[in-house]
């Protein structure tokens, strides 16, 4: 099994403010769809309170929310209390993907925890006025090839590049 992370950050590693996404580029979130359906989506429980409701759970995806609160619930959610038994979970006999989706703490929980074999970064070429953050990490431990690349146009304010991050063995 595979543990992947997935998030868009502006140049300032910005990835959210108010709880909310700062941005509309409908390319990367139709990147971000086609990328983690049929997959497992794991993410924080703001993170999951921040999508909005006719939304949620995403669709054609396993959703996993993580919390600290033992008796949260989400309909047709699986919750855990932490990451390692969220991914000991999944880690039996399993195809498809664990998508890391955020937000900050969990990003960061899961490179300090070093689970994650690749990142799927969407670098936006703006800056938000962020809240929360991407962690740094270490990009000499990281392969970088280049998927995508959109410019601005009448649908994207902000050009944006994405990243497939490859763990160097």
């Amino acid at each position: 099994m595979k543990v992947s992370l997935i998030v868009a950050m502006d140049r300032n590693r910005g990835i959210g403010r108010d709880n909310d996404l700062m941005w509309h580029l409908p390319n990367d979130m139709r990147f971000f769809k086609e990328t983690t359906e049929n997959q497992i989506v794991v993410m924080g429980r703001k993170n999951y309170d921040s999508i909005p409701e006719k939304y949620r759970p995403l669709p054609k995806r396993e959703n996993v929310i993580l919390t600290r609160n033992m008796a949260f619930q989400a309909k047709d959610c699986q919750v855990f209390n932490s990451l390692s038994n969220a991914i000991s979970n999944f880690a039996e006999g399993n195809e498809r993907k664990v998508f890391i989706i955020g937000g900050g703490e969990i990003y960061k929980l899961a490179l300090d925890k070093g689970v994650v074999d690749e990142m799927f970064i969407t670098h936006i070429d703006g800056d938000y006025d962020a809240d929360t953050f991407f962690p740094d990490f270490d990009q000499g431990l990281w392969n970088r090839e280049l998927i995508m690349t959109q410019a601005v146009d009448e649908k994207h304010k902000h050009s944006f590049e994405v990243f497939r991050y490859t763990l160097l063995k």
